[in-house]
């Protein structure tokens, strides 16, 4: 619970501050009764017993305007507050396992994920120009278009800086889906151009339109099980917490703990498993959706399937017979 005169936090006093900021000391380095070392940069912190306030650094730079000490003396109460505030509610939602566990998901398991998806599209492309395969008349490059959504999620899945910096900012997960999403219109958009060069007759070649299909299909897995992933009862940290958001999808697991291993829960392997059944069965197989949205999601990815495995694998294995 916060201390009720957590909003008048000092900089100086705030454990934490010291250690982002470094040991603070008042004129003589000494501590106040109660252990608290003054800041000689708070404009609130008393100098101790028998001692006056040292003055703050807005006092020594400009004394003639105390309307700037003020302001920042307030700047630095509120952000004060506001990082306690953040610590004790990550804390007490999520432990330090949980959020290395998650890290560990989303920094090598996610990224395996993408990489895959750009290799099977940089694969396709190259092969593509090499043969000279076309996708309704555009050269084979077209097929690396969706690269840069991809490459921008791998930043937010892996790389440190910008990771962190949109986890400050609380919009990583917002970001992930927002660039997940993008990729699927690309793949779906790649689906209906390679149909309509089917329909209009200019794909004669077998094992080109099997090379095709299957990246789209591949593609399609991934992002979907990255969706599912991050959907699924408020994203990966959320439903760690004590009090996560209801079910949106019903594993086996949830429905009969027994056949789980002592604390389980599911993660993006799982998703992708489901996923891939989804993709392959057209329908739910043991894993089954129970909020509208990853219904909806679902149907979706099973379309795509089955436009991909029907209307295309079909026509390159009547093309190679």
């Amino acid at each position: 619970m916060l201390d009720p005169s957590a909003g008048e936090a000092r900089l100086g006093n705030d454990p934490q501050s010291r250690l982002d900021h470094g040991p603070l000391f008042d004129r003589t380095g000494s501590a106040d009764p109660h252990g608290n070392v003054p800041d000689p940069g708070d404009c609130t912190t008393p100098g101790g017993a028998g001692r006056p306030a040292p003055l703050c650094r807005c006092q020594r730079e400009a004394p003639q305007d105390s309307r700037t000490c003020d302001r920042d003396r307030d700047v630095k109460q509120t952000l004060t507050l506001f990082g306690a505030v953040q610590r004790i509610v990550d804390n007490r939602e999520v432990s330090t396992a949980d959020l290395h566990e998650e890290e560990v998901e989303s920094r090598f398991e996610a990224t395996f994920g993408v990489v895959l998806v750009i290799g099977l599209q940089a694969t396709l492309a190259l092969v593509s120009l090499d043969a000279g395969w076309t996708l309704i008349g555009l050269p084979g490059w077209v097929w690396l278009l969706p690269v840069v959504p991809e490459a921008a999620l791998l930043l937010a899945l892996a790389w440190s800086l910008p990771r962190h910096r949109l986890e400050q900012l609380g919009l990583r997960r917002t970001v992930a889906l927002v660039l997940v999403g993008v990729i699927t219109a690309a793949n779906v958009l790649e689906l209906v151009a390679l149909i309509a060069s089917l329909l209009s007759a200019q794909e004669k070649s077998g094992g080109e339109l099997l090379l095709k299909g299957g990246t789209i299909w591949g593609t399609n897995v991934i992002t979907f099980g990255l969706l599912f992933w991050e959907f699924d009862r408020g994203g990966p940290i959320r439903r760690r917490a004590p009090d996560p958001p209801p079910r949106d999808f019903q594993f086996p697991q949830d429905e009969n703990p027994t056949l789980a291993e002592p604390g389980w829960h599911p993660r993006l392997a799982d998703y992708v498993y489901t996923s891939f059944t989804n993709a392959i069965a057209f329908s739910p197989t043991d894993v089954m959706p129970l909020t509208r949205r990853v219904k909806m999601m679902m149907l979706a990815e099973s379309a795509i399937s089955a436009m991909t495995v029907l209307l295309v694998a079909a026509r390159a294995v009547n093309i190679l017979r």
